[in-house]
């Protein structure tokens, strides 16, 4: 079943029984109300009877009753044995029960295929002294009538009442249905032509149903702009193991056609395919880093001073270059993870000994809330037009020495992504024949502040 005629039912159904509710309760309301003054005017009747017999006791009895006699209606006198002294009546009533009783008493008397009688019993005196039984009877043909009137009016204004209500539910389940089948049709578009398209979001009203349009546009943008990237670092990626590939299949053939009879060119194709085999390790490892990069690891409390210190050691006794520790703090605390922010101070002081000659310099100080890192060099530098792309994935200033370096562009680019998943960000400030400083700003833990 659609939703829309889900609403359509659900609407109709919820109006329908509250109207049944509403007008059974003025129905049966009006209709105890109804009775209630019909037995209080024949109750009232009923005493004028007794009180004018008691008054005028000349009169003759009989005759007093028939002046009294209601139009549809019969009076009746009862003696102690339950025998009918007197029956006044303009019709055969004959078939109503009645009953000697020696206190007041009221009732409905229910009929078949006619309206239904109220009688009213009390005790009076007759002209012999006897204490018998006056009970009245009225047909209730004016009640049964006005509570025709009543159900049919009923009746009529429920059914007028129902139709804008189903008109009602059918506009409401247009409202709601057609966003989502708006969304039903851009989402089988795009699985099936592999388009983003996506569904206007320009309601004037800022309801639940604009926000599912804006997230679903949102998320196809989102979409759309990761699948771009990955098109773009699988294209990217190719290109960049294209060139080992090749040379290691040309050498392979050169191998297999001169290798045997010349051990020099042995030996330098064996040379050149293990450096290439390195290269395209050193690409994959790098490429799954930048992966993995984006999940969330075990975020801990850590010293970045400790950090710093033990990098700048590492690379002092790796290199044999001057390694210029400096900082003015014992302890910085940072949240995050100690291993994916020493992989970016990796990144950081590789690039830096790499792309200079001369001492490369460390440095940490607290920046009001956030640590700040600078690695420092005096090697070339980068051009302003450089410094823009330099943190696109496999982007590399000097190709020719990238390679000659083992480099691959994709290091600064798992720097960029670590910091920016730990709330910090890098900036690069460099001169031409100058050098480059390299500025990591992460965020202090609240706890070293206090």
């Amino acid at each position: 079943m659609k939703l829309s005629v889900k609403i359509r039912l659900f609407s109709s159904l919820f109006m329908l029984i509250l109207i049944l509710l509403v007008n059974t309760s003025i129905y049966y309301l009006f209709h105890a109300q109804s009775l209630d003054r019909e037995m209080a005017d024949l109750n009232t009747q009923t005493n004028e009877i007794i009180s004018t017999l008691n008054e005028n006791p000349d009169i003759s009895q009989n005759d007093m009753l028939d002046a009294f006699l209601p139009t549809e209606g019969m009076i009746r006198v009862i003696d102690e044995s339950g025998s009918y002294i007197v029956e006044v009546m303009k019709a055969d009533y004959r078939e109503l029960q009645g009953r000697y009783v020696t206190s007041e008493s009221r009732s409905i008397i229910s009929m078949e295929n006619q309206a239904d009688f109220a009688t009213v019993a009390k005790p009076v005196i007759w002209e012999n002294g006897d204490v018998v039984t006056l009970q009245i009877y009225k047909k209730l043909t004016s009640h049964t009538s006005t509570m025709e009137t009543l159900f049919f009016v009923l009746v009529v204004a429920s059914l007028i009442m129902l139709i804008p209500t189903i008109v009602a539910g059918s506009f409401l389940s247009r409202v709601i249905t057609r966003p989502v089948g708006e969304l039903t049709e851009a989402m089988k578009e795009n699985t099936i032509y592999g388009s983003w398209k996506k569904i206007s979001a320009d309601d004037q009203s800022k309801d639940e149903l604009y926000e599912m349009k804006v997230t679903f546009n949102r998320m196809i943008d989102h979409l759309r702009e990761n699948f771009e990237k990955q098109e773009m670092f699988v294209s990217d990626a190719s290109h960049e193991l294209k060139t080992p590939i090749s040379i290691v299949k040309s050498y392979s053939q050169l191998m297999k056609r001169r290798g045997a009879d010349n051990p020099e060119l042995l030996e330098e194709s064996t040379e050149a395919i293990e450096s290439q085999a390195d290269r395209m390790q050193k690409l994959v490892e790098q490429m799954l880093l930048l992966a993995k990069s984006k999940d969330q690891d075990v975020y801990k409390l850590f010293n970045l001073i400790e950090l710093g210190r033990s990098t700048a050691e590492t690379f002092n006794g790796a290199y044999e270059r001057d390694i210029i520790f400096n900082t003015s703090a014992q302890a910085l605390q940072v949240n995050g993870s100690r291993d994916q922010l020493e992989q970016v101070l990796y990144i950081l002081m590789d690039n830096a000994i790499k792309y200079s000659e001369e001492a490369v310099t460390l440095s940490i100080r607290e920046k009001g809330r956030h640590a700040e890192i600078t690695v420092k060099d005096n090697g070339l530098g980068i051009s302003e037009a450089d410094q823009e792309k330099i943190f696109d994935r496999f982007y590399r200033v000097d190709k020719s020495r990238s390679r000659e370096t083992g480099g691959t562009g994709l290091g600064l680019s798992i720097a960029k992504a670590i910091a920016e998943a730990h709330g910090g960000k890098i900036n690069i400030s460099s001169t031409l024949g100058k050098g480059t400083v390299v500025t990591l700003s992460l965020p202090i833990h609240p706890t070293h502040e206090n």
